[in-house]
């Protein structure tokens, strides 16, 4: 099997698995009674599902031919930073925690297996265009915009996805603020390991 059937397999594959276990998780969550605009609220679902769609046009353009431009790359950069710190802040912040209706497939699926499938798919094939500083705050629009809509949200139907970002459990707006710096700087260092690497590392697919 060649390194190019590998890399197309693998990102089809993984794609379609955690498309499944997100599909799975909402099809139960809805049978409890929940809201699903709550379940699509979660960053681990949005960067799950975002990272799905990013593996199954990447793994498509492989098998086309088509290399990926400067634009697809910052993408496939944004995806991979975002469920790397999915499976950090999950490690850090909530691990032990209750996960409620979370079914343990699938919290194996979008909490561990699929952080490390994308950070291993771009250390296998590593941005065909040279990444600069500049595109750090591509990749950071992401993560800003979500945190302002939960918080924004949040405040009006008194819901919030994580603890960390509920003023009454984070111990007021201070508290929010607090996890919100630390996260950032993870995300900030995160995504200059992502881009030293993707600069530094071959590509194993000439695609």
């Amino acid at each position: 099997m060649t390194k190019r059937n590998v890399l197309i397999g693998g990102r089809l594959f993984f794609a379609l698995l955690t498309l499944a276990a997100v599909g799975t998780q909402l099809t139960v969550h809805i049978g409890l009674g929940f809201d699903p605009w709550n379940f699509f609220s979660y960053f681990t679902n949005l960067s799950n599902i975002f990272a799905s769609v990013v593996l199954l046009i990447s793994g498509y353009r492989v098998l086309v031919g088509k290399r990926p431009s400067e634009l697809d790359d910052a993408t496939r950069g944004t995806a991979t930073i975002a469920m790397a710190v999915v499976g950090l802040v999950f490690g850090a912040l909530l691990a032990g925690q209750d996960l409620g209706s979370l079914l343990p497939w699938v919290n194996f699926v979008v909490h561990y297996l699929m952080p490390v499938v994308m950070v291993a798919d771009w250390l296998f094939q590593p941005p065909r265009s040279r990444l600069t500083v500049k595109h750090l705050w591509y990749w950071l629009l992401y993560p800003v915009a979500y945190l302002v809509y939960s918080l924004v949200r949040g405040s009006f139907v008194n819901w919030y996805a994580y603890w960390f970002i509920d003023p009454v459990r984070a111990g007021g707006w201070g508290g929010v603020a607090v996890f919100a710096v630390a996260i950032a700087v993870g995300f900030l260092a995160v995504s200059l390991a992502m881009l030293g690497l993707g600069n530094k590392l071959e590509r194993q697919v000439n695609h």
